[in-house]
């Protein structure tokens, strides 16, 4: 105890300077979680989380015997499956494209440029893309038109939204996601490269023996948060593209959980249906953290 008390006296300012941090976690992910308890309620918001009727598990067995959650939980496990098989392999891709970029200042330019639109809203991403498949003025329909097909209405079809989801973000956080990549491979020895251009390896072969096996622990790290976060698709990203029209196909769980808890305020079941979410995040991480220390030694813990 008093050689722990010693190292925090030698240390101190770096504990000052957590404490930012510390409160931040507390107060807005630590403390919230005490509402969770509402689940398990028939919650009133004139009586309180106090004095709200005890419920026990009715709200979860609603959720599941509720036919259009088990829609809506297939909207969002199929939207996580497409972003996670095409939208997570970009960044790297690029990545590695990035890097084998000789000329300096042509690398800068193109950086910045795929960097760019994380910045935006997603309010004007989704702004952008509507105009863009516009079925009268959008670009994409005027070149169907030039090859003598009918106008497609994109975001009034079901069978398009996914793809319009999916799309949408890779263009807008793919850039932003080759930043920790291009970290990983800027640590990686030159000595390694200059021995294998010695032995006759050619750019590609270098790429495949020396610079994605150095990376291989960021990319399973990568993996794993992404896993973690497989039903987290994001609000905003969706709720911009949703209309009656492709509703069907493009509504998932957090947009579910907007519409019928602030707007029909049934606090309780959408607090279960965010609680369950969560649990399944929590187990697929544990699940996908094991796998990949077994497979490949590598893992968050």
């Amino acid at each position: 105890m008093g050689q722990r008390l010693k190292f925090m006296r030698k240390y101190w300012p770096l504990y000052v300077l957590s404490i930012p941090g510390i409160l931040y976690f507390a107060l807005f992910r630590y403390i919230p979680l005490l509402g969770s308890v509402i689940a398990f309620q028939d919650y009133n918001i004139f009586k309180g989380m106090w004095d709200s009727p005890w419920v026990g598990l009715y709200h979860f067995q609603r959720m599941f015997q509720y036919s259009d959650f088990l829609l809506i939980l297939k909207n969002t496990v199929l939207i996580g499956v497409y972003d996670l098989v095409f939208a997570f392999p970009v960044p790297i891709i690029l990545a590695l494209l990035l890097n084998e970029l000789r000329l300096v200042v042509y690398k800068r330019i193109i950086q910045t440029v795929v960097y760019m639109p994380h910045f935006l809203s997603w309010i004007i991403v989704g702004g952008f893309v509507v105009g863009v498949l516009s079925p009268s003025t959008g670009i994409v329909n005027k070149l169907i038109g030039l090859f003598g097909f009918e106008p497609i209405y994109f975001l009034g079809e079901e069978s398009y939204i996914r793809t319009i989801l999916v799309g949408s973000g890779i263009w807008k956080d793919s850039g932003w996601g080759t930043i920790i990549y291009l970290a990983a491979i800027a640590s990686i020895n030159p000595d390694l490269y200059e021995a294998a251009e010695i032995d006759g390896a050619n750019r590609f072969r270098q790429i495949i023996s020396i610079t994605i096996p150095c990376i291989l622990p960021t990319i399973v790290i990568l993996f794993l948060l992404q896993i973690g976060n497989f039903l987290d698709f994001g609000f905003e990203r969706v709720f911009v593209f949703l209309n009656p029209l492709n509703n069907q196909n493009g509504e998932i769980i957090d947009t579910y959980v907007y519409r019928a808890g602030l707007v029909e305020r049934q606090y309780s079941f959408t607090t279960a249906i965010g609680l369950f979410k969560s649990v399944v995040g929590l187990l697929l991480i544990v699940i996908a953290n094991r796998f990949s220390k077994k497979v490949s030694g590598e893992g968050l813990y």
